[in-house]
């Protein structure tokens, strides 16, 4: 855990295939080359509750951590993020009201000060919601706390989905990171 919470780089990327949605999570070199797998993700498409768990890689033998949503059919569901051992770490929820012009995210972490992320560009926010190819369009979010950014998601552009995401914080636990990057892109059009 401390190796991971002194990580302040990381690189999500999906992997394409047909039925299921497939994630890497992997450190970011300081000469910017990518590192160590740190979580392997599956998400079914289409699944009724939504639950997402992290592996130690894509054998899917040791889980890192997890999300589950409370509530079947939600469109501002809450979804709780587990440990490796099933214990709650944090939460993090979709304001919809806000989400309808610029989606707004809410991420909890105990003892500490909530954290909003937001699409940092209004004007794309608002275009990305009207073009048909939408999914290729690049987006940034940034999640802060009491004023500061506590981390930034990043979506480079493509038709393979990619991000970089910058924790400059030390304080945020970096597996909430890693649920919220990977949440981002498994339910941001929800």
């Amino acid at each position: 855990m401390n190796q991971l919470q002194s990580l302040t780089r990381l690189s999500v990327r999906q992997r394409v295939r047909m039925m299921v949605n497939q994630y890497e999570v992997r450190a970011v070199q300081p000469d910017g080359s990518e590192g160590e797998l740190l979580a392997f993700a599956q998400q079914k498409r289409l699944a009724f509750k939504e639950q997402v768990t992290l592996y130690t890689d894509d054998t899917k033998q040791y889980p890192v951590l997890g999300f589950k949503a409370r509530q079947a059919i939600d469109l501002g569901a809450t979804y709780d993020i587990f440990d490796a051992s099933g214990q709650p770490i944090g939460l993090f929820r979709k304001d919809f009201k806000q989400s309808l012009l610029r989606s707004t995210w809410h991420l909890e972490q105990p003892n500490h000060p909530p954290m909003v992320g937001q699409e940092r560009n209004a004007a794309l926010a608002i275009i990305r919601r009207f073009i048909e190819a939408a999914q290729i369009i690049p987006f940034h979010f940034d999640f802060t706390a009491n004023g500061e950014t506590v981390f930034s998601v990043d979506k480079k552009w493509g038709f393979r989905d990619r991000y970089t995401v910058d924790i400059p914080s030390p304080y945020v636990d970096r597996r909430l990171v890693i649920a919220m990057s990977v949440a981002l892109d498994a339910l941001q059009g929800r």
